[in-house]
């Protein structure tokens, strides 16, 4: 027979890998992400260090921060650093759940793959699991609407706590979810989180962290003259302006022709006028507190200091604007025709000393739709993990607020939801029954890595789990994992809970991560773009490859 010519579609150099090895090898690369973050769940998760070429260094123990700094070549787990982004962004917490139940879906697919299974019915069942289990996970909400602000409060605390509690800051939980439900209802129905600020300041212990209702700022940036303004008004207004208060070399190449050498001096003058004349306005204005985002020179600084008026200029437009929304006036970009309205007021301002640094605090603000807390410290390390560690506590209330449903945290909900898709799956014929199967085995991870992550022994806490679970009664549903005795606790009872959402998010965002990973069946990789990044690959050569032919490196 003659022998077919080649068929040549692709440019000479083009990568491809297709068909089940493909699939098995990103399968593999998705498990070996999970890996990385599987021990960092839950109290009594570790935490991961992480320094980069600029020799910075990270300590955290939140999924997302942990994603974003690993620098994840492999494309097929790249997805799984977009879905802990967007539960970050979405929910604020369990970004580590959710890239671990989406590598845990993957692992139970394996075998079922690796025996000829078609992708695609895998799929449909995952995509059936999923919209039982959220339902169920709906079912088992329990609202706390109608509950008196007081019981609210209590109860927003004891979701913050059982976020907090896997953080670095967990032993401080108590303290800082309180803090945390303060700042929150502070802030009312307003959706913008940069109206609650966190200000840093090392030294110190975690216990000297303080909420201030209002704003705070670090002192700015101040000329001669600063010292002797007066540091506490009581009731005072306060000026919010978005100009320059200092004398200005002309901007243009201006060229003055001046015929009679006396003229000199009148347009000297001029420039000391304009000048006076912005400050008296201001001072006619009332104002007793005067801030701007653009510098406040040392005449202006000394011309307010003479009439008991304080300044601070260069201060960061989003304290500015906290302040405006908080106090009630309105940034002015003019001081020409200052009225009474564009005044803002709070009910004390001061200068404090706050560690090493110098804080401005305005407190009891009248529209009140702002806080501030002030961290403190040992380490730098440690603050910044204490930040993003109370960004997920705040992100969490801020839901359970909007969406008022709880569910048992400590792997409670995921048993009672494995329980229940175990249960229907037997009444399925045909293989998807398997495949529903292997999904609710899949939800126990997160009570299994919970007990591995505090030395326990899982296989049997488990055990425990699913005969507590598998009372008809139903009085078992809420039972998870008691990470104080190593046994197993009423999680409802013993108030660890999280928002509805959070399970929710997690669940459809970790299945559909997964079912688009098993839709691809090839990868093209295309040697035009590989040539441009064979720089950058140099140094990853063969990183979190599963089975491409290390082509990371362009021949010399």
């Amino acid at each position: 027979s003659l022998q077919q010519p080649q068929i040549i579609l692709l440019k000479e150099g083009t990568d491809t890998s297709q068909g089940k090895a493909q699939l098995l090898s990103n399968i593999n690369a998705v498990t070996a992400v999970g890996d990385v973050l599987r021990t960092t769940l839950g109290p009594r998760g570790m935490d991961k260090l992480i320094h980069d070429d600029k020799g910075s260094v990270t300590i955290s123990n939140d999924g997302a921060t942990i994603m974003k700094l690993l620098d994840i070549v492999h494309p097929a787990a790249k997805i799984l650093v977009d879905i802990a982004k967007s539960q970050d962004s979405e929910v604020g917490d369990g970004t580590t759940t959710v890239v671990l139940l989406a590598a845990e879906f993957l692992k139970e697919a394996k075998p079922f793959v690796e025996d000829g299974v078609h992708s695609q019915n895998l799929i449909r069942s995952y995509r059936t699991a999923s919209t039982l289990a959220i339902e169920k996970v709906k079912e088992l909400a329990v609202s706390i609407e109608g509950k008196s602000v007081e019981e609210k409060k209590g109860m927003l605390a004891k979701c913050a706590a059982t976020t907090l509690s896997s953080k670095l800051i967990g032993g401080e939980k108590e303290f800082f979810a309180t803090m945390v439900v303060d700042a929150v209802m502070a802030i009312g129905d307003d959706d913008r989180l940069n109206l609650i600020g966190i200000k840093k300041v090392p030294g110190g212990n975690m216990r000297d962290s303080f909420l201030v209702d209002g704003v705070a700022f670090k002192k700015t940036f101040s000329y001669a003259g600063f010292e002797q303004q007066p540091k506490k008004f009581l009731n005072p207004k306060i000026l919010l302006l978005n100009i320059e208060l200092e004398l200005k070399s002309e901007k243009e190449n201006a060229e003055i022709r001046l015929s009679d050498p006396s003229q000199y001096q009148s347009i000297v003058d001029a420039e000391w006028n304009i000048i006076y004349d912005k400050l008296d306005k201001c001072v006619e204005s009332g104002a007793k507190v005067v801030l701007s985002r653009l510098a406040i020179g040392d005449l202006a600084t000394q011309y307010f200091a003479d009439r008991d008026i304080f300044c601070a200029g260069r201060v960061a437009e989003e304290d500015l604007n906290r302040v405006a929304a908080a106090a009630g006036g309105t940034v002015q970009t003019s001081v020409n025709n200052i009225i009474p309205e564009v005044l803002g007021t709070c009910e004390i301002f001061e200068e404090k000393q706050v560690g090493g640094e110098r804080f401005n605090i305005f407190s009891g603000c009248p529209s009140g739709r702002t806080a501030t807390i002030v961290l403190r410290g040992g380490a730098d390390q440690f603050i910044e993990e204490a930040e993003r560690s109370l960004h997920d506590a705040i992100m969490i209330v801020r839901r359970a607020v909007k969406n008022s449903t709880v569910v048992p945290g400590g792997g409670a909900i995921d048993m009672e939801v494995s329980k229940y898709l175990r249960q229907h799956s037997r009444t399925i014929a045909g293989k998807s029954q398997l495949f529903i199967n292997s999904y609710a085995k899949a939800l126990e991870v997160i009570p299994r890595q919970l007990c591995d992550n505090a030395g326990f022994d899982a296989t049997d806490v488990l055990n425990k789990l699913r005969q507590k679970h598998a009372m008809q009664s139903g009085e078992g549903a809420s039972y998870g994992v008691d990470i104080n005795t190593g046994g197993i606790a009423d999680s409802y009872a013993n108030f660890v809970w999280e928002p509805a959402v959070v399970k929710i998010n997690a669940i459809n965002a970790a299945t559909e991560a997964a079912c688009l990973i098993l839709s691809v069946d090839e990868t093209v990789k295309n040697p035009k773009s590989e040539s441009a990044q064979g720089d950058a690959a140099a140094g990853a050569m063969g990183r979190g490859r599963g089975g491409g032919r290390g082509r990371g490196m362009r021949r010399r």
